[in-house]
């Protein structure tokens, strides 16, 4: 029997212009992040999750709260779905960095799999570390399954369980509070569904 995974990345938050590298920095939902988690709970209130899981970090957790409408008791936080380690690249902009590391910015555009900003991680760090824990969750847990991570994490995951190249990753939309459908059984883990802004009521009701 197949279970599900709602694979969700959390709701917006305040970002700046000219934009910032964005990783681990600990930001909270905005007010418009808050109704788009609010809006998600309603289209999946008829679903009753097994477990939440969550990102530990504040828009991930928040998000989690709302979509799900459980306490901080029924919440797990898992370490390996925060968003990549962007190490001294944390909070820079892309000029800031281009200024501080030449060439670097270049580098990592060309091999987004193995390059690791100074002290951070590389995506396919990422993807080891991420991709390690959801298998976990399905060894250990019946669906239907809520996880809110993030833009990177989702992508990384949804590259590995759809055999492409993490080079090809940002091709993958990922919208604030947008939905990815997994289905999981003993044997398999696969993608059903990328990035809806509403949920399929056929893949909603299989457990």
């Amino acid at each position: 029997m197949q279970s599900l995974i709602y694979l969700i990345r959390h709701g917006e938050i305040d970002t700046s212009s000219p934009r910032r590298f964005l990783g681990q920095t600990d930001l909270p939902l905005n007010e418009t992040g808050i109704r788009q988690a609010q809006a998600l709970h309603e289209r999946l209130q008829h679903i009753k999750f097994s477990h939440v899981f969550t990102s530990p970090l504040q828009r991930a957790v928040q998000t989690a709260a709302l979509v799900s409408d459980k306490g901080p008791a029924a919440i797990n936080w898992i370490e390996a779905f925060k968003e990549i380690n962007l190490g001294a690249w944390e909070g820079m902009t892309v000029a800031e960095v281009c200024s501080r590391f030449p060439g670097a910015y270049e580098q990592r555009g060309q091999d987004l799999e193995h390059f690791r900003p100074q002290g951070g991680e590389s995506f396919g760090d990422l993807a080891t570390r991420c991709y390690s824990a959801l298998l976990t969750l399905t060894q250990q847990f019946h669906g239907p399954l809520l996880v809110v991570a993030h833009a990177g994490v989702n992508r990384v995951l949804l590259s590995r369980l759809l055999n492409q190249p993490i080079q090809q990753l940002l091709e993958i939309p990922q919208n604030y509070c947008g939905v990815n459908i997994l289905t999981f059984n003993a044997q398999r883990l696969k993608v059903e569904a990328i990035n809806l802004e509403g949920v399929d009521s056929t893949l909603s009701h299989r457990h």
